[in-house]
């Protein structure tokens, strides 16, 4: 409930000099006794409705007051329009992302893990995955259901596919997810720790590809570059853990950003790749138009109509049966 009129909640504040000026009275003449003790006290309806009166007078000031400030009942509909975003993840999953400078994880656990953070802070985008690494394949279409796709990015490991990094095969995936797609906006996002070396699409040729079907590209290189602890399962000694040179195409992830109008970013530890997301996530808004319909009760008859009964009462009582005789 709200009012309408709410200053006149303030006239309440006036009560006290209503009050006096309603129940001041002439002084009466009166006869000196010394003492009334000797007079019966005997209980009396007229006195008790005497008394009675002034709460009365309050109720009716207090309930006119409140039909004044005119209360209502609102209730209130909204109409949401959403314009989501249909999102491709596409993540490398070939067996260099089993290098561990993301300590004390791999690559490929930080991936994942920063890629169901995404899914989660996301709201009324379609969602799908893509993993390649000699092949690719389609791991989730896109979906709203955020719950499925967090355990299908959670359920990813490496040795799925044969290993590769097929980039171009990778990216062709994912657009051709996304080509049929009516989405205001439609955006992939490419994980990659190394250089396209497999498969029979080429990268810049896949980049093009999505162009044409006005996708964006955001490209994420994931890595220190240059030498990684890289573990290697010894039949002798278990595992164990040898320095491998693992090399970023930056060029190729830039141009592909360049072609598609995404951006290009760099992955170098577990935080960068989550400020990398958070910064997705501010690049790719949902547009969402909310129209609000009101529509208002009036209820001030359920403190007028009372206050007049209650007036008339206050009449009938103060012309009648507690009527003063000078």
């Amino acid at each position: 409930m709200e009012f309408r009129h709410p200053l006149f909640l303030a006239l309440i504040l006036l009560y006290p000099v209503f009050f006096y000026y309603s129940n001041h009275e002439r002084r009466r003449p009166f006869i000196a006794l010394s003492s009334t003790s000797f007079i019966p006290q005997v209980f009396s309806i007229r006195r008790l409705l005497y008394t009675f009166l002034p709460y009365l007078r309050a109720a009716v000031f207090v309930l006119f007051i409140l039909a004044l400030a005119r209360p209502q009942k609102v209730t209130a509909e909204r109409d949401f329009q959403t314009k989501g975003v249909d999102i491709m993840i596409s993540m490398d999953i070939s067996g260099s992302m089993l290098a561990e400078d993301f300590k004390p994880e791999n690559r490929m656990h930080i991936a994942k893990q920063e890629a169901i953070k995404f899914v989660r802070n996301r709201k009324n985008d379609r969602i799908g995955l893509v993993v390649f690494a000699r092949k690719a394949f389609t791991q989730c279409p896109l979906t709203l259901d955020y719950d499925v796709l967090a355990k299908l990015i959670a359920d990813v490991e490496i040795g799925m596919i044969a290993d590769g990094t097929a980039v171009g095969m990778g990216l062709a995936t994912a657009v051709n997810r996304l080509r049929d797609s009516t989405a205001k906006s439609k955006v992939i996002i490419l994980i990659t720790d190394g250089e396209n070396n497999a498969g029979n699409i080429d990268p810049i040729t896949a980049a093009e590809l999505a162009k044409t079907f006005n996708i964006r590209v955001h490209t994420i290189g994931v890595g220190r570059g240059g030498l990684v602890p890289f573990p290697v399962n010894d039949p002798l000694f278990g595992k164990r853990y040898v320095q491998a040179n693992v090399e970023i195409d930056e060029m190729t992830l830039k141009r592909i950003a360049d072609i598609t109008g995404g951006v290009f970013f760099r992955a170098r530890d577990s935080k960068s790749l989550n400020e990398i997301y958070e910064k997705i996530n501010q690049l790719e808004k949902t547009e969402i138009k909310v129209k609000e319909y009101r529509s208002y009760e009036e209820l001030f008859p359920l403190f007028l109509i009372p206050g007049m009964f209650l007036l008339l009462g206050e009449i009938l009582l103060s012309r009648t049966v507690l009527l003063k005789v000078p």
